[in-house]
């Protein structure tokens, strides 16, 4: 259920970045939007993308002013780039907070010793 939620939202913002970034949308804040959409993504994101996801957040305003030396949308295709930038930094920041909320809980149960080992000390070895 989370996988299609968090799908959704991806989708959302997606298409909501590329339509923002072409059309004003004078009464709504769009930024806002993309980040609470891109937080609510992130919940479903996988390990392998995070570092994939940090990276484009550094990646697309650079992308953004490459692009925006083109003459006639360049502007509209910078925009669309800083609006997927704001709806990604919201689904890696919420997949970097529960990779780091799972490292700290693993390293809690560590200490008190009651990690799940997943077997008895004799199938360990």
């Amino acid at each position: 259920m989370m996988n299609k939620v968090g799908g959704l939202a991806r989708a959302i913002y997606i298409v909501l970045a590329i339509v923002a970034g072409f059309v004003a949308m004078g009464g709504l804040n769009v930024a806002l939007i993309l980040v609470v959409l891109g937080l609510i993504a992130g919940l479903s994101m996988p390990r392998e993308r995070l570092v994939l996801a940090m990276v484009a957040v550094v990646a697309l305003p650079m992308i953004g002013t490459a692009l925006s030396t083109i003459p006639a949308i360049g502007a509209q295709l910078s925009a669309v780039m800083g609006n997927l930038q704001m709806a990604i930094a919201g689904a890696a920041a919420t997949a970097l907070a529960m990779l780091m909320y799972e490292l700290v809980m693993d390293g809690v149960m560590g200490l008190t010793g009651s990690a799940a080992t997943g077997g008895t000390a004799a199938t360990a070895r």
